[in-house]
């Protein structure tokens, strides 16, 4: 399994340049608390969240409309190519701290976005797919089809 067999290839996007509100109109409209900061070539440069602009705007006393991304976007995300194991995500995760995390293509583009509930969700499916296997092959299961 993959982290581009399970991303979320419909990813929220902004501009570094765009404003803090216009971020906050995007996460709203599109009910995301998560936008990836891409460059012109779609390489993720950054990422916000709908907490950043809680702390690193609005509490911190700046105009919303006056204060672009770039400034208050958490710089380098980790990011993880789409052949990447679900193992090699979650490393990625947990040493950049983060629940979420651009999947790439080879020449580094945006391809997905995989978080750590996709993770589970995908882990939860499989889970139950094998314990179906093993209610299936018990001997009280086995004695009850003879």
């Amino acid at each position: 399994m993959t982290a581009g067999r399970i991303c979320s290839r419909d990813v929220d996007t902004a501009e570094p340049d765009e404003s803090a509100q216009k971020a906050a109109h995007k996460m709203h409209a599109r009910v995301v608390g998560t936008l990836v900061i891409i460059n012109a070539k779609r390489e993720p440069i950054g990422m916000i969240t709908d907490r950043d602009l809680a702390v690193r705007v609005i509490a911190a006393g700046r105009d919303p409309s006056q204060t672009v991304v770039r400034d208050i976007m958490t710089p380098h995300p980790g990011t993880v190519y789409a052949d990447a194991t679900l193992e090699a995500a979650l490393l990625c995760m947990r040493s950049n701290k983060c629940r979420r995390i651009p999947v790439v293509d080879g020449a580094g583009r945006l391809e997905g976005l995989l978080s750590l509930d996709d993770i589970l969700k995908r882990l939860t499916e499989e889970f139950q797919l094998i314990s179906g296997l093993v209610r299936d092959e018990s001997p009280k299961s086995l004695a009850h089809s003879l």
